[in-house]
């Protein structure tokens, strides 16, 4: 045991001492491992794994930070935790960055040719790929780091290429024309999570379309003037009764000069513009299906890049898309055919990596009977094998798969797992799981000489995120780690991927294990602002998770998103909100460092009995106790806001701001009987909360043991009587026996009574440390000896100069406050001046109703309301909330006033 010096703990934390050193030290010693040979129960999280481009940013600091939580729980738990780390090979991602890259060299990957070019990015990623999973260490993350895996690991790419083959020899992957997102500058099909939807001004044209063999025109709006060029079809609702002699009949499609029918579809809303609508099948997904309905004819008028193709009029053809725009509407226009332009604000997709306009367009693509595999994923949910926390998400979850449409899952990339097909002379499909096997096929219904050519695309990264939770564990090989781990325990994600990520991994986890992926999955919010606003770089209001580890430390980052992590609810971070909790870190050092201050003659060895402890010890141990069981039941049931909160008041309220105050007398004092059994439940109260802080403060609290430890301070470990580490501590249990439910109600009823002179103090504008006399009238005998057993307390905690208890005559001129089974009088005759304290208080009523009408005045008024930006509202309604409580203050302390005057 060493003696304790103050030079040892700064009186400030700094956790630039303390967090490199600390997780160099659980690395190097292999906390973080599992072992699928150890006989513990597994509990396994896959991370979702971010792009292997990425930075941290303060989503993933939330998402790690709640996974980290859970495993560091339950590894303190006893189970075998399995945190299975890793990255995306984000196929458009990062062939962009490479790319960028090269054009600055003067070259680009056509130049270079496929091989080499993937050559150049496997070295990227080798070189600077690594980025976000040593960030995430700098965030405290804890994952089995031997385990991490990369979605083109050899083994993952194993079992990419099995489940595509697998998929496509039971008619579930096949090939199709249909429409997709395209990119007319990446050239590739996108999903519908790369599609960013921008609000921008723009224009509907009403065009006039003559009927054809009659003076009748049909107007049609579109914001897309261009795409009249392949309309094939007019469609009016069939109930619109001024359309129902047209329909049937042609119109002529100008500048094309073909005849186009009009079909009746209640796809056309009779209340918007005309009620008619024009259908370009090949370039709108709606006009799509309302072609195969009508069964009308599709024409693809664009190239591979937005240019005008051969099915246009030769004056068209070749023209990008929005100079052929100009010139559609020009020659409209020269015709007479063009009825009206109106100014209109509407949403139009962009890609958010080449951030130009996306275009449906009609290509033969790659794609999944989504519809098939959904049914089980469906069922799985409905009957509980899966369970969303909130379960609300399942509402957003049935929806996308009762409305699924087959998965287009190829892409025209060189970054990615390039597609197991091969074809051979006359277009024949050869799907295999290697070239061998192929051409083997193929010789046996061409002859030896058969030549075959790959096919060029890439899958989408979505099909091997797909099946990270069985892949990662080393599926198709039926692995130890397959059989333990899997199907793990609870995923922790965002709400905007549980179709392109959530369904899947459970629709691929069903077909191929026969079983879910995980059992629970607990959907976080969205982090905005303060004022609720989305973050983003253009509003400048993004937190950078590395900024504020660096100034305020990780463990300050970690239990702020703790804090706000409220089931159902984005979260709304800022700054000052951070600034607090890192002054609670602060807290708990200064706490910590008190406590060892005070541990000279400390003996580890000496527990005292429920006989010797004091109230205060008993109140303190009742109080660990139950938040004990509130932060284990709130860890278990992902209410992670509630665990911060039940540490945060117990750290904060009760262990600093009561318990330590309660005990300065007799750790100042001459028995020292008193002081070695107030050491010892101090010392145990602290390395037990710094246990339940842990999996939310990994950082200052493992810092804050090892200072303890040498002090011969023990915690027991999960695999040993004493834990080396905190990481290796069994969490703390709660003890039933040590809830002392009589001195929790003393301390309580104290508590009470300090808090009343406290308030009559702030009341008449006495400063925290000027001493005042009280007087307490108690409702009974039992009440009063209650007040005398703890009389020096409230005279120490309340700063009183001398308390009084009364036996039955109230005080003149006094203040008073009503609390439970006592009046808390403080006599104010030669504190205040009644009077003047009267007028000054009226006068500051006065100020505060005018300036509170003044602002009920603006809010009530509809053009500010209009007018004003949402940061002046939302500061006007603070006001207003703020004068109404000073407003109210007020009249409550001059109806005191007037009651003793």
């Amino acid at each position: 045991m060493s003696e304790y010096t103050k030079t040892e703990m700064d009186k400030v934390y700094d956790p630039k001492k303390v967090e490199q050193k600390w997780y160099e030290d659980w690395v190097s010693k292999g906390y973080y491992k599992s072992s699928a040979s150890n006989d513990k129960p597994p509990f396994t999280i896959v991370i979702p794994p971010p792009n292997v481009t990425g930075s941290l940013h303060i989503g993933h600091a939330l998402n790690n930070t709640l996974q980290d939580i859970l495993i560091r729980y339950k590894r303190m738990k006893g189970f075998d935790a399995l945190w299975v780390p890793g990255t995306d090979h984000a196929g458009i991602a990062t062939q962009m960055m490479v790319e960028r890259e090269l054009e600055k060299e003067g070259t680009s990957r056509v130049d270079m040719g496929r091989d080499a070019f993937l050559e150049r990015v496997w070295k990227w990623k080798e070189e600077s790929g690594g980025t976000i999973t040593h960030q995430l260490r700098s965030l405290g993350a804890l994952p089995d780091w031997d385990k991490e895996r990369f979605t083109m690991d050899e083994g993952l790419s194993d079992a990419v290429r099995k489940v595509f083959v697998d998929l496509y020899d039971q008619g579930l992957i096949y090939k199709d024309k249909r429409l997709v997102n395209w990119d007319p500058k990446l050239c590739t099909a996108i999903s519908d999570l790369e599609v960013e939807q921008r609000e921008v001004k723009g224009h509907f044209w009403n065009f006039k379309y003559p009927v054809h063999d009659s003076d009748e025109f049909i107007v049609v709006a579109t914001t897309r003037p261009e795409t009249m060029l392949g309309d094939t079809g007019v469609a009016v609702h069939p109930d619109d009764e001024r359309y129902k002699h047209l329909v049937g009949k042609n119109v002529v499609l100008p500048l094309v000069g073909c005849k186009i029918p009009i079909v009746a579809d209640e796809y056309s809303d009779p209340e918007k513009g005309t009620g008619a609508v024009k259908i370009t099948p090949a370039h709108d997904f709606n006009d799509f299906e309302v072609g195969k309905r009508q069964n009308l004819e599709i024409i693809n008028i664009f190239d591979s890049t937005a240019h005008l193709n051969d099915n246009v009029p030769e004056k068209y053809r070749g023209l990008e898309r929005f100079e052929a725009r100009k010139k559609v509407v020009q020659d409209l226009d020269a015709l007479g055919l063009l009825a009206e332009i109106e100014d209109t604000v509407h949403t139009v997709p962009y890609g958010d990596r080449s951030a130009v306009v996306i275009e449906p367009w009609l290509t033969d693509q790659w794609y999944v009977d989504a519809k098939k595999l959904a049914v089980e994923a469906i069922s799985c949910v409905e009957d509980g094998r899966v369970k969303f926390i909130p379960k609300y998400w399942e509402r957003t979850y049935f929806e996308w798969l009762r409305n699924i449409e087959p998965w287009c899952i190829s892409r025209q990339l060189w970054w990615g797992h390039q597609i197991p097909a091969w074809y051979g002379p006359d277009g024949t499909v050869f799907v295999a799981t290697t070239e061998e096997e192929a051409l083997k096929a193929a010789k046996e219904q061409f002859g030896d000489e058969v030549e075959l050519t790959r096919d060029p695309d890439v899958l989408d990264t979505w099909f091997s995120s797909g099946l990270w939770p069985f892949s990662t564990l080393g599926w198709p090989e039926p692995t130890a780690e397959l059989k333990k781990y899997y199907p793990t325990n609870v995923l922790v994600t965002g709400f905007d991927i549980i179709f392109f990520w959530v369904a899947r991994m459970i629709m691929q986890g069903l077909k191929f294990m026969n079983d879910v992926p995980f059992k629970d999955i607990y959907i976080h919010g969205l982090i905005r602002d303060e004022k609720g606003q989305k973050m983003s770089k253009t509003r400048g209001n993004v937190i950078d998770p590395l900024e504020v580890i660096e100034e305020y430390g990780a463990d300050a980052m970690r239990f702020s998103l703790t804090a706000l992590a409220t089931q159902g609810r984005d979260i709304k971070l800022s700054m000052p909100v951070i600034q607090g909790y890192r002054n609670f870190i602060n807290k708990i050092w200064n706490a910590s460092r008190f406590t060892m201050m005070n541990l000279e003659g400390y003996d580890p060895n000496l527990v005292p009995t429920q006989d010797q402890l004091s109230v205060y010890d008993k109140w303190i141990l009742t109080k660990l106790n139950r938040t004990i069981r509130e932060v284990e039941q709130s860890i278990e049931a992902y209410e992670f806001d509630k665990a911060a909160s039940s540490i945060y008041q117990f750290f904060w309220a009760e262990y600093c701001d009561w318990y330590l105050e309660l005990i300065k007398p007799v750790l100042y004092g001459e028995n020292e009987d008193d002081k070695q059994r107030t050491r010892s439940v101090l010392v145990r109260v602290l390395t037990t909360a710094l246990g339940l802080l842990h999996p939310i403060a990994p950082f200052v609290s493992e810092e804050l043991y090892q200072k303890l430890k040498d002090f011969g301070v023990k915690i027991k470990g999960v695999d040993s009587i004493v834990a080396d580490s905190i990481v290796l501590s069994a969490f703390p249990d709660s003890n039933e026996s040590e809830i002392y439910k009589v001195e929790e109600d003393e301390v309580e009823f104290i508590k009470e009574i300090v808090a009343a002179v406290r308030g009559l103090r702030a009341l008449v504008g006495l400063h925290p440390s000027e001493r005042v006399n009280i007087m307490l009238l108690p409702a009974s005998e039992s009440v009063a000896a209650q007040i005398e057993r703890n009389q020096e307390s409230i005279i120490n905690l309340a700063s009183l100069s001398n308390l009084q208890i009364l036996e039955g005559e109230k005080p003149e001129k006094a203040m008073a406050q009503v609390i439970s089974d006592v009046e808390v009088f403080l006599p104010v005759e030669g504190l205040i001046d009644i009077d003047k304290e009267t007028q000054r208080i009226n006068k500051e009523l006065q100020k505060v109703t005018k300036d509170l009408k003044q602002t009920e005045s603006k809010l009530s008024n509809a053009k500010f309301l209009d007018r004003a930006p949402e940061d002046i509202i939302e500061k006007e309604k603070e006001k207003l909330e703020e004068f109404s409580t000073q407003k109210k203050k007020l009249e409550e302390l001059l109806l005191k006033l007037k009651e003793i005057s």
